[in-house]
């Protein structure tokens, strides 16, 4: 149906449970078996241009600095001092030479070694056999991935290959920052804010922006590991200001072809990564669960550097138009997590056109099987798995 085997799952016309989207067990299977041997975006290779240059990214009850050392390579450690746990470093970004522990004053350098121990005669080890816990760390195409653990599963560039030739003409290795990293916490599920980003058939009746300014559009497909949604600016001006100023000011973009000059295409990655690809910016969105009922959303915007006039208007009014969209989903994420909480909902019949919830909900069961099941079982069942 999708090319992704559908057919085969006894439940694939039908949504996760409503309990799996705020019981606690199946939140704690959710952290060990999706999230540490997932792919989680940390920064783009420019973010960290110089030796010592660092970004921190926490997630699960994981601290993870993603560091350039002075011979040029990206590695990454766990925030966690060797000695004693302590954490090392606080700031979310910045540029070290060294990392000192402020517990005991336990050194190491930007390649994660360690360096310097105090009254190091006083102990009995291998120094270099303690060096910061390496995390596997993916280059794609600028942008840097992180896995806490490798559970053969695919790298990056394999889950988005169906799409890499797509992806290539936007150059994300050549993008730069817009700004800072954007933190907004969300009283939900991690689950429904992905599920949100996937689904297309809201878009007509909660999104009239997005409406007026595609039309009907709007398509969404699925892949084994990715899905992608896209949706044509239309050439009939919008009836909203900044709609149709966006439409007016968007300049020709000299490395992308005809088709995608006025194309918003989006790429949702397993399990809670989307990259929001336009002609003139290039965003990504991270959704990490907190709890059950608790998620905080990271974003920022990348950009090729462009000093056009019409260029600056239109990333305005693109952070414009988005802005309203995300007021949008914010309310209806908030009404689902609000509906799911209650007894009465235990799943939910998928349409064939929803083929990225009914992929993501298959790939769900597949992993933690009890999802299958319309009520919560009894607890301890994921020990005894």
């Amino acid at each position: 149906m999708d090319g992704s085997g559908q057919e085969d799952d006894p439940d694939a016309a039908w949504s996760l449970p409503g309990w799996t989207y705020r019981d606690p067990e199946f939140f704690h299977a959710e952290l060990h078996r999706v999230f540490r041997p997932s792919w989680q975006i940390a920064a783009h290779e420019s973010d960290i241009p110089s030796p010592g240059d660092f970004h921190r990214l926490d997630y699960i009850g994981e601290s993870v600095i993603l560091m350039r050392g002075e011979d040029q390579a990206i590695r990454a450690f766990t925030n966690v001092c060797r000695h004693r746990g302590a954490r090392i470093i606080d700031a979310a970004s910045g540029c070290a030479r060294k990392l000192t522990c402020p517990y005991h004053g336990w050194t190491y350098d930007s390649g994660g070694r360690l360096t310097g121990v105090p009254m190091g005669a006083s102990y009995a080890f291998d120094i270099a056999d303690h060096g910061l816990a390496t995390v596997e760390v993916e280059n794609f195409h600028g942008f840097l991935f992180v896995r806490l653990e490798d559970d053969g599963g695919p790298s990056v560039a394999e889950m988005l290959a169906p799409y890499l030739s797509e992806i290539a003409a936007y150059r994300f290795e050549e993008l730069r920052a817009l700004g800072r990293v954007t933190l907004r916490p969300r009283a939900v599920n991690w689950k429904i804010v992905g599920d949100n980003y996937s689904d297309g058939l809201h878009i007509a009746v909660a999104h009239p922006g997005l409406k007026r300014l595609m039309g009907d559009g709007y398509g969404v497909e699925a892949s084994t590991y990715a899905d992608r949604m896209w949706g044509p600016i239309l050439d009939r001006p919008s009836s909203h200001l900044s709609e149709r100023a966006y439409q007016h000011f968007l300049p020709r973009i000299p490395h992308l072809g005809d088709e995608r000059q006025r194309l918003w295409a989006y790429f949702k990655l397993w399990p809670n990564i989307a990259f929001d690809i336009y002609p003139d910016q290039i965003d990504f969105m991270q959704w990490l669960p907190l709890s059950p009922t608790q998620t905080l959303i990271r974003e920022i915007p990348y950009a090729i550097p462009d000093k056009r006039r019409e260029m600056r208007a239109a990333r305005y009014l693109n952070w414009r138009i988005n802005r309203q969209v995300n007021a949008e989903d914010r309310t209806l994420i908030d009404r689902v997590q609000a509906g799911v909480a209650s007894e009465s909902f235990t799943v939910g019949p998928l349409s064939d056109q929803e083929v990225a919830l009914r992929h993501f909900c298959k790939r769900m069961r597949q992993i933690i099987p009890q999802a299958r099941l319309h009520r919560a079982p009894a607890a301890g069942w994921s020990r005894a798995a």
